[in-house]
């Protein structure tokens, strides 16, 4: 996730160059799947601007590279850069639907709908996002019961994969195991499921292997720990992939990424960004 949703919460703006780099440094580690940018207003998210010509310049990695577009608009420009793969993104709330998205959850539905079933017309692999889905800033604790209906809505779209997002970083052990049993009770398939924490109470790992009990492998992450949320009230960073990685290793799941080549990847980014990881994982391997 560092080259989307990591680098567009950091204040540094990295240019064309550096994140076609970084794209490359995650591939030559192993990363199967790297999020390359996302197709929406450059006033609106600075970082992501030109995410069209980073595209079509790592479209040489064998490698997934999912795009996040809002709707048909960046759809179409995500196409034409040649994007075979997209994410469209909901939040449960609606305030963090105002304040993120700038329209309420029904017009915001509406559009994601739309570029979805055009996706889907297309042959392109949809996949999902849900903000808010543990916590919001403005409304407190979100209902597992408003999750299921969102996840229920976007599988009626013809959403692929849904990714619970811990936007805020204020989820538990307990609340993942509830949210994945009320959507797995309604059968949402769990192999549909992924998990995207933040790690603002140091919980992210431990709510990684919540969901890994409940039967979900697939987990979002940044390398060095970079990014979060610029459009929500106190979310830090990203989970770390290389506190994930080393956890995963000690519990023998294999993923295919290289721990030495990735730490090299994260520190070359937090010396570009001009601030250290939070990754302590990568920290430890740097000294």
């Amino acid at each position: 996730m560092a080259p989307r949703d990591g680098l567009q919460a950091e204040s540094r703006l990295l240019g064309i160059d550096e994140r076609v780099e970084l794209i490359e440094r995650l591939a030559g580690a192993g990363c199967p799947i790297i999020e390359v940018g996302s197709f929406v207003r450059p006033d609106r998210v600075p970082a992501m601007a030109g995410s069209d010509e980073v595209l079509r310049r790592v479209a040489h990695l064998d490698v997934r590279k999912p795009v996040l577009v809002p709707n048909l608009r960046g759809y179409e420009l995500a196409r034409a850069a040649g994007a075979t793969e997209i994410a469209v993104f909901l939040s449960v709330t609606e305030s963090f639907s105002q304040s993120n998205l700038g329209a309420s959850r029904e017009t915001m539905e509406a559009a994601a709908a739309a570029v979805v079933a055009r996706a889907v017309a297309d042959g392109v692999r949809v996949r999902g996002y849900l903000s808010m889905v543990f916590g919001d800033p403005w409304e407190g604790p979100v209902s597992p019961r408003e999750v299921l209906g969102l996840a229920q809505r976007m599988r009626a779209f013809g959403v692929s994969q849904l990714s619970l997002g811990d936007t805020i970083g204020v989820a538990t052990p307990g609340q993942v195991t509830e949210v994945v049993r009320t959507l797995t009770g309604e059968g949402v398939p769990v192999a549909d499921l992924a998990l995207h924490m933040h790690d603002t109470y140091g919980q992210a790992l431990a709510n990684v292997a919540a969901g890994l009990a409940e039967g979900i492998r697939v987990f979002d992450s940044s390398a060095g720990g970079v990014g979060g949320c610029p459009f929500a009230r106190s979310a830090t960073g990203n989970l770390a992939t290389d506190d994930l990685l080393w956890m995963l290793m000690g519990m023998g799941i294999q993923t295919g990424i290289n721990l030495d080549a990735l730490t090299e990847a994260s520190s070359w980014l937090s010396a570009t960004l001009r601030k250290p990881p939070t990754s302590r994982v990568a920290t430890a391997l740097a000294r």
